[in-house]
């Protein structure tokens, strides 16, 4: 600890010497953002060199630096290449910089290092307030704040459809890309607010009944799901009615799978991010994953007691989707892929696959090759 004050300390006045001297040279003056943790936090006039609680946040700054997308980034936490490693690979495959990117911490918060984190001497971390790294209380933040370094807290995760478009403008601010974050936000809010606009002419009554099991088959039992939030304010917002949503305090749990049979849903979703060589049970679903791999992971998934008997799943109203979506603003894909099963007939004009096309085209450095949904039947 001795040495982490000593590092603090160092680091403090280097910071304090090299902004003034940045400021003064370029006559550029930092201004002050609002985090989703609802902190005051002036950023820089420049920023150099970044900090990513978690490695799952490039696909949030992928629409926002495209080509520059590693240029500044010197540290992340490493599940973005346990969770997801086809997307990491493809990432690697055209940025061979970022497999050299050091790491912060494994797959938890309790794994990240303050101290390795300042020696990296980063000018801005950027965290996010729920998942799987430092939140706002960690003693990261305490060491980094004490450094002067600027610290900004995001969220895709807890409230998706209402949070991405708070943090991507917050990450356009603070990347100084504030043109490219409202690009991206144009996108979104247009197709988001298509499926809403309509989804408010349905009565509740028509609205099915629908269960997702995130990381389907992956664990002991079922049955781990969303509540109010993440993705079960996808089903809500593509016209379904979430059935966790009244089992689970918070946005994410587990439920027994008797209440599951119990509920009936009309539709069951299973998600996961296993890449097509991967082992054990799972549904195979994202990069590198072809639509014959998806569509057998995903039939394996159904056969399990209990989720064969379901009246979705025998009726033939069940499809496979990317865990990832939970906490990525790429998110509206997933909306119009659950909208479109939902309320066929309210949305035959909708075409997710044209808008990920149109998403990868005109915002992501790296064109992900893969399957991101998966019906149960052809």
């Amino acid at each position: 600890m001795g040495r982490i004050l000593d590092r603090v300390r160092q680091l403090a006045c280097g910071a304090v010497v090299t902004m003034g001297f940045a400021l003064a040279a370029t006559g550029a003056s930092a201004e002050t953002v609002t985090d989703l943790a609802g902190r005051t936090v002036e950023i820089p006039a420049s920023v150099h060199r970044i900090i990513l609680g978690e490695g799952r946040l490039v696909y949030a700054l992928a629409p926002l630096e495209k080509q520059h997308l590693f240029d500044h980034i010197v540290g992340w936490q490493g599940e973005f290449r346990g969770a997801d490693t086809q997307s990491y690979d493809q990432y690697v495959a055209t940025f061979p910089q970022a497999a050299g990117i050091a790491l912060i911490g494994k797959t938890t918060a309790d794994t990240v290092s303050p101290e390795r984190v300042l020696d990296l001497h980063p000018d801005l971390a950027i965290l996010t307030v729920s998942g799987h790294g430092p939140g706002k209380s960690s003693e990261l933040v305490t060491q980094l704040e004490s450094a002067h370094i600027p610290v900004v807290f995001v969220d895709f995760r807890a409230d998706p459809l209402h949070d991405t478009i708070a943090s991507m403008q917050i990450l356009g601010r603070v990347l100084h890309r504030e043109t490219e974050a409202a690009d991206y936000l144009s996108f979104y809010q247009s197709h988001l607010k298509r499926i809403t606009d309509r989804i408010a002419t349905v009565p509740q009554a028509q609205r099915p009944r629908v269960f997702i099991e995130m990381l389907a088959a992956m664990r002991e039992s079922c049955c781990h799901t969303a509540g109010k939030g993440n993705m079960g304010a996808f089903i809500e917002a593509a016209g379904g009615q979430n059935i966790a949503a009244p089992l689970l305090p918070g946005y994410i749990g587990d439920i027994d799978l008797e209440k599951v049979i119990a509920s009936d849903p009309d539709f069951y979703i299973a998600d996961g991010t296993k890449g097509p060589k991967a082992s054990g049970p799972g549904l195979r679903m994202g990069a590198e994953v072809t639509p014959d791999i998806a569509r057998a992971s995903l039939l394996k998934v159904m056969e399990r007691p209990g989720i064969s008997s379901l009246r979705a799943v025998t009726d033939g109203h069940a499809f496979g989707i990317w865990h990832s979506f939970y906490d990525s603003p790429y998110n509206i894909l997933a909306v119009e892929v659950m909208a479109k099963h939902f309320h066929p007939d309210l949305f035959a004009d909708v075409d997710p696959e044209a808008t990920q096309k149109e998403l990868y085209s005109r915002f992501l450095p790296v064109r992900q090759e893969g399957t991101f949904w998966i019906d149960a039947r052809p």
